[in-house]
């Protein structure tokens, strides 16, 4: 019996000691750290997929504005070369109104001239009374003029020296005219870059704005993830410090029941000195408890870790281009009967036998490829800085002008060339 007891006591000493050491970790195990810490792997992993799919957003939003400022900036380079035009062009009309003028005057002073020496032939008498019958009863220059066909006293100097003032000044007021539309044209351009610049300029900001949201987006998913990150790192140090104390007490338990057997087989063995009896009855009380100690001592095993294709020749497209001569200009327009811009005429003949080209002047001079101005074929696309045309031979062009002018024909090089394309 006293061997017994002895048993029982090692075995509540055993107990106590398993008790204490889960007590100390708050009767965590291993299994249970382990699913906070799949659990915490699982939102790392969310984090980190929703900082990368952030970022990835992030860098589209950053690549799309970089293309937008590129877009403006060569909106802002043509506005620049445009004012420059305009600048040119102010000047040319200018310098027409005042040769204009010049032309006027001779013809005035030509004119005056004319009267009077008819009238100082009518004053001094003579032959001469015909001219003062002309220059009484004419009511206008004009009309005066074809009377003096029919008379023979007419200076025939005069009248020749008048008809070339007069072409001069007509010349003069065609010209003045010409460039008083291309002037126009070049400030309907420039006004419709100043829109793109403004509209674009309003994209980057918004853009701007978005890859700030973004960073604010990103610092935060990538906080959490630092978060979770901690977690996983602690409790893996938990996970560690269970393991270590479940080691510690597998082994002082062994140590304890190595040391208990010994006292057990010494207690037998003196047990079988004193009394057979004693010793037999001992004996089987061993034998029937040692199968029960051996597995209440048995050490335990820690837990294991477990430009699409179209159809059509060159000369079929400038044919259908000028089927629409005439036909008005419309800012932003793209209907060939009721109104379109320079850019939104090529567009329409183009598509109409199945070619796509971009709606904008700026962005058709990438279309199709480049071709040299000798090599230019009918149905060319001739790009100018801010406008297009389309090229129909004998250095014409067939375009949507200005609002008061329409879709014209124009000299293909009556401004400069900046890139030819080839679409067909």
């Amino acid at each position: 019996m006293k061997h017994v007891s002895r048993a029982l006591c090692a075995l509540l000493t055993i107990s106590l000691s398993i008790c204490m050491t889960v007590s100390a970790f708050g009767a965590r195990t291993v299994n249970d750290v382990k699913k906070e810490q799949a659990e915490s792997q699982k939102n790392l992993d969310q984090a980190e997929s929703e900082a990368d799919s952030i970022e990835e957003n992030r860098e589209e939003t950053e690549a799309e504005m970089a293309e937008s400022q590129e877009k403006l900036a060569q909106i802002i380079t043509s506005v620049s070369i445009i004012e420059d035009e305009i600048k040119d062009k102010t000047k040319a009309v200018e310098e027409a109104k005042e040769q204009y003028d010049i032309a006027k005057k001779k013809e005035e002073d030509q004119y005056a001239s004319m009267k009077r020496r008819i009238r100082y032939m009518y004053e001094h008498g003579g032959s001469i009374s015909p001219y003062a019958e002309l220059f009484s009863g004419g009511s206008d220059f004009a009309e005066m003029l074809n009377r003096s066909a029919y008379a023979e006293e007419i200076y025939e100097y005069d009248r020749n020296l008048l008809a070339e003032y007069k072409k001069t000044k007509e010349q003069v007021k065609e010209s003045e005219e010409r460039l008083q539309n291309e002037l126009d044209e070049l400030k309907e351009i420039k006004d419709t870059y100043e829109e793109e610049s403004d509209e674009l300029q309003k994209t980057i900001n918004d853009q701007k704005a978005k890859v700030e949201n973004f960073n604010e987006q990103l610092a935060s998913a990538r906080a959490k993830a630092s978060q979770y990150k901690n977690q996983i790192a602690a409790q893996n140090k938990e996970i560690k410090k269970i393991v270590e104390a479940e080691e510690a007490a597998a082994a002082a338990r062994k140590k304890k029941a190595e040391e208990e057997a010994a006292r057990k087989k010494k207690a037998e063995e003196a047990a079988k000195k004193k009394a057979e009896e004693e010793g037999k009855s001992s004996k089987k009380e061993e034998e029937a408890y040692a199968p029960e100690e051996e597995g209440e001592y048995e050490e335990e095993s820690p837990p294991s870790d477990k430009n699409g294709g179209g159809s059509g020749t060159g000369n079929q497209v400038a044919s259908y281009a000028q089927k629409f001569l005439g036909n008005p200009y419309v800012s932003g327009g793209t209907s060939l009967t009721d109104g379109c811009d320079c850019s939104g005429f090529t567009q329409s003949v183009y598509s109409h036998f199945g070619y796509s080209i971009p709606r904008t002047s700026w962005e058709q001079q990438s279309a199709g490829r480049g071709v040299s101005y000798s090599e230019a074929q009918p149905g060319d696309l001739f790009c100018y800085s801010g406008h297009v045309g389309i090229y129909i031979g004998n250095n014409t062009i067939c375009h949507a002008s200005t609002p008061e002018t329409g879709i014209k024909l124009t000299p293909a090089t009556y401004r400069d060339i900046v890139t030819i394309r080839r679409i067909v």
